[in-house]
């Protein structure tokens, strides 16, 4: 049985779905009508505890377990994305390098765009050649919060 829970994150309420063979989709919304879940259902809680544990700075990395819907192309590229270690960043053309043809370049960040697996596959690691943000499906703002929070190096503010 498929179940799904929201949770509250600093970047909005974030969609758990998922069943006992994995968490198929973490998204995030802009929907206000969106509230937190009162109740977590069992096969969501380690999910939801891991990335509450992200998002307070207790967490580098997720080990629950993962089930995504896609193309065996899609799914190589999600896999690619996982081996990105956190505080650190790639190109679109590394990714494709990875894959060993940097000519699928877009089908590489096509497939990028279509992770159903928000931070835990972690998709916003991902930046242009030349160290630009583009392209995230949650909103760049998003992109750069997460970018920051996992910055080795904090920036502190003046006033």
């Amino acid at each position: 049985m498929i179940t799904t829970a929201f949770i509250e994150t600093p970047l909005g309420i974030a969609s758990i779905t998922g069943n006992e063979e994995g968490i198929s989709e973490i998204s995030i919304t802009d929907d206000s009508q969106k509230k937190e879940s009162t109740t977590i259902p069992e096969n969501l809680q380690e999910a939801v505890k891991q990335l509450q544990d992200y998002f307070d700075g207790k967490r580098n990395d997720f080990d629950i377990k993962l089930n995504p819907s896609g193309t065996d192309f899609q799914k190589k590229v999600w896999n690619e994305l996982s081996k990105i270690p956190f505080g650190k960043t790639v190109s679109y053309l590394d990714i494709a390098k990875r894959l060993g043809d940097p000519k699928c370049i877009r089908a590489a960040a096509s497939a990028n765009g279509k992770n159903p697996l928000w931070i835990v596959v972690p998709c916003h690691r991902v930046v242009g050649s030349d160290g630009s943000l583009t392209g995230y499906a949650g909103g760049l703002w998003r992109k750069k919060w997460l970018l920051e929070h996992e910055s080795p190096i904090k920036q502190q503010t003046l006033f």
